[in-house]
């Protein structure tokens, strides 16, 4: 079907101005693309020199540095919720990211266009009036009025400024359905003072026909404010303050509350419904712009007589002015986001593995690789090493003898009974359950869940690995240190084994007659022998107390490091990268919360 355009509503006055009703083609916005380039590929921005600023700047914002400021912030927060959820992907549900991502896509949808031009939805429930209030601001019936419910079946727009084409095309209202204020009216003309407004007359929400509800919830979501139009008889529906005021609480500065019909109302009857109204928006959460703090603006008035109409025209035009309203719903919707994206980021309780949890896990992968049993067997090999090197010649002859005629005693490596081994197995593991849970502590449901399985995941083969270990760094060496006395004492058992020997060669001589009898001396001689070989020996397992319990001790540390060392690198290295990523989330979740 091919749409007819009446080219006499697109004719203009002789002084310039347009004529009322007049219908907006669709099309591309001029504010929104500009010679097919932008500044920036993620996040659209008009070209500075494009040239078609052709709007009054206010004073406030001649030089920008306001508006800069701002818009650096919103900037940041917008590439902080962004990076948020690049990171959460492979961590977080989809359905928990939607709304972020709905949110940056609407956000960069809404900035590609123009920002000198504010859209202003009027919202309402059958019978309030916001149609009525919709014309009294245009100063021209745009919008049909009447007692058929309903009566607005689709969203009608009315622009007081060129260019917001696009801005239209976004919100999905054809080109028939966009209107141009009355023109020329009174001394500046009635829609002079609200250059840059959009405003969309929508659908009842609370309409029976369910397509027109589903408008209202789909315009809502894409407007930069919105005009809740009440009136004395249903300002506490339920519906209005559960489905829309309520969730919409965080959005009071891009909001205004208007109690229409306040002619119905007899005396201080209009005043007494508007407190009671600013109690509900109280209780809904809404903060109430009153004594110049930012909040919903509340206003009482009657389209009908036209009572008040005045003053929300002037709160339009000042809102329209500062073109701040885009930037304060996009930020409105992020504080939402962030709001509800809590939960899955923040807490409130000290996350993160602590110094005793890990001590407490390498301690534990000592006990299941068995470095305390280690370090007493290496204890062991150095006292008998010390004993046999020290200890007298006849005792080692003995030892040796025994040796000899009992070679089947010799050492053997005594397998690990499977019983054993798989309790080691279940220490690991104990081990590893123990840990991811001290590690997810305190962090929100995806981040733990991620840490307990990155260190489940590095479980996998540790008890394998940890055998190995023990069979590696456990082994005593085949030569084990000596100290610097050990030739001494070995050079002292030495000259006792030949005291001995010289007193009893010199026995023998005199008893088969060879030497002179004097019995004192060489029996003295044997005595100082015999008794001073235990000594030394006695000595030396005393000196050797010291260093071999040094030795084992040093071989229970190693055998602890290189167990600490392997479950470091296969589980606590993981959980400590999954911590990280968490630390990198909150980080950037705390930009985006502001």
């Amino acid at each position: 079907m091919t749409a007819v355009t009446d080219h006499t509503d697109h004719a203009e006055h002789a002084d310039g101005t347009e004529p009322a009703g007049r219908v907006d083609p669709p099309g591309d916005d001029a504010d929104g693309f500009v010679g097919g380039a932008w500044d920036d590929g993620l996040i659209a921005r008009r070209v500075a020199d494009s040239g078609v600023f052709d709007v009054d700047v206010p004073e406030q914002y001649a030089h920008g540095d306001e508006r800069q400021g701002a818009d650096a912030e919103l900037v940041a927060r917008l590439d902080a919720l962004r990076e948020l959820v690049a990171l959460s992907r492979a961590r977080v549900d989809g359905e928990a990211l939607a709304e972020a991502g709905q949110v940056l896509d609407q956000a960069a949808a809404r900035r590609r266009l123009s920002h000198r031009h504010t859209v202003v939805a009027i919202a309402g429930a059958t019978g309030s009036g916001k149609s009525t209030l919709f014309n009294a601001l245009a100063g021209v019936p745009l919008s049909e009025t009447g007692l058929r419910r309903p009566t607005t079946s689709s969203p009608i727009a009315c622009s007081w400024t060129d260019g917001a084409a696009g801005l239209l095309d976004r919100l999905g209202i054809p080109g028939r359905l966009r209107r141009r204020p009355l023109q020329g009216q009174g001394p500046q003309g009635v829609s002079a003072p609200l250059k840059g407004l959009v405003l969309v007359d929508l659908p009842d929400h609370d309409s029976a026909a369910v397509a027109h509800r589903e408008q209202v919830d789909r315009i809502l979501e894409l407007v930069d404010a919105v005009i809740w139009v009440v009136d004395p008889e249903k300002y506490a529906d339920a519906m209005l303050h559960e489905r829309y005021l309520r969730p919409l609480a965080g959005h009071a500065e891009v909001s205004f509350v208007v109690l229409n019909q306040v002619d119905r109302l007899p005396g201080e009857a209009a005043d007494l419904v508007l407190d009671d109204l600013r109690r509900l928006l109280d209780e809904d959460g809404i903060a109430l712009g009153e004594h110049g703090e930012p909040g919903a603006t509340v206003l009482s008035l009657s389209a009908l007589t036209g009572d008040g109409v005045d003053e929300l025209r002037e709160c339009l035009d000042q809102f329209t002015r500062e073109q701040g309203a885009a930037a304060r719903r996009i930020a409105a919707d992020i504080d939402a986001a962030a709001l509800r994206l809590r939960p899955v980021y923040a807490t409130g309780r000290k996350s993160g593995l602590s110094e005793d949890a890990r001590e407490e896990f390498t301690d534990r992968l000592a006990d299941a690789v068995g470095a305390e049993a280690a370090g007493q067997a290496a204890e062991r090999a150095w006292r008998r090493n010390a004993n046999k090197a020290c200890g007298t010649p006849w005792l080692r002859l003995w030892r040796w003898y025994e040796g000899r005629r009992s070679p089947s005693t010799t050492l053997t490596v005594r397998p690990v009974p499977s019983d054993e081994e798989a309790t080691a197995r279940q220490r690991v593991e104990h081990a590893v359950r123990i840990v991811g849970e001290r590690a997810s502590t305190g962090l929100p449901g995806p981040w733990g869940q991620a840490v307990r399985e990155a260190a489940t995941r590095g479980a996998e083969g540790l008890p394998e690995a940890l055998d190995d270990l023990a069979v590696s760094a456990g082994s005593p060496p085949t030569r084990l240190p000596r100290p610097g006395w050990w030739p001494v004492a070995v050079l002292a058992q030495i000259s006792m084994t030949i005291v001995q020997v010289i007193g009893g060669l010199w026995l023998l001589g005199q008893i088969i007659g060879v030497l002179d009898p004097n019995l004192g001396v060489p029996v003295l001689l044997m005595l100082c022998g015999i008794v001073g070989g235990p000594c030394v020996e006695w000595a030396c397992r005393m000196a050797a107390k010291g260093p071999a319990r040094r030795y084992g001790l040093d071989a229970e540390r190693r055998l602890r490091e290189a167990a600490a060392g392997c479950g470091r690198a296969r589980v606590l290295d993981p959980v400590a990268a999954e911590l990280l990523r968490y630390r990198e989330v909150r980080e950037q979740y705390a930009k985006v919360a502001g």
